[in-house]
């Protein structure tokens, strides 16, 4: 089974935008570089963070600020600005946004404010971690199917996108949702090997689209509809590390 990666997206903030990479360094059991670096504590969170400026462990998703409970969150686009070595986020509700993340957190909570529900605890700080915030404490990536994608899209008569998945690396020339039977197996990128650990179970922040911020459909009771269960998408460890880029042939 062979295919081969379309994209490659890093998301330098949990929950906050995402960009794309002509290439990346994998590294053995460990995440994609400076994907999910930074994450905003929110006031339920800070009870778990400890005092220091930076938490000293892995923190679990329901410490921070996330899509599932705030829809808009999900328009957010951007990354880093290389050339200014500053992040770069638009919203179109929000004038644009540029920063450094590691002096300018608080400009970045006051941004986010008017995008979180008063209801919810409020956003206090941006903090790095020893390791990326991502759903999962393992140190895994997430691999996405465009042909999957593209048959969800058709069942479902809507256009749904990359973005709103957040996925790491994106592959097409697989048959739809192929993937699925990949656990356990290894994924060769050259020299590079990954190895498929588990399915991808969604929560409800996929059912905003990523162009409004407004739900569009209820993403994971549609996929219960249709397949029975609500994964879409792939774990898999790095177990072999190198570098990555654009059009590279993926075998399984």
């Amino acid at each position: 089974m062979t295919g081969r990666i379309a994209r490659i997206r890093r998301h330098p903030i949990k929950s906050v935008g995402g960009e794309d990479l002509g290439r990346a360094t994998l590294r053995a059991a460990q995440r994609l570089a400076g994907d999910r670096q930074w994450a905003l504590l929110t006031e339920a969170g800070e009870r778990h963070a400890g005092d220091g400026p930076r938490p000293a462990r892995w923190l679990p998703k329901s410490c921070f600020v996330r899509g599932v409970a705030s829809a808009p969150l999900q328009a957010v686009a951007g990354g880093w600005d290389e050339d200014a070595g500053q992040l770069s986020l638009t919203h179109p509700d929000r004038p644009p946004l540029r920063f450094d993340p590691e002096t300018e957190g608080s400009r970045l909570v006051e941004w986010i404010a008017p995008l979180w529900p008063a209801d919810k605890p409020a956003p206090t700080r941006l903090v790095q971690g020893p390791t990326g915030w991502t759903d999962v404490s393992q140190p895994w990536l997430s691999i996405l199917s465009l042909a999957s994608l593209r048959d969800l899209e058709t069942r479902l008569g809507l256009p749904l996108g990359v973005e709103r998945w957040r996925a790491n690396l994106w592959i097409d020339g697989w048959q739809p949702w192929a993937e699925r039977d990949l656990i356990g197996r290894i994924l060769t990128v050259g020299g590079v090997e990954l190895r498929v650990t588990e399915t991808i179970g969604r929560c409800a922040a996929t059912s905003a689209d990523t162009a409004t911020g407004c739900i569009d459909i209820d993403m994971p009771q549609a996929l219960q509809a249709q397949f029975g269960h609500s994964d879409f998408g792939i774990y898999a460890e790095v177990v072999t590390g190198g570098e990555i880029a654009l059009n590279d042939e993926i075998c399984a």
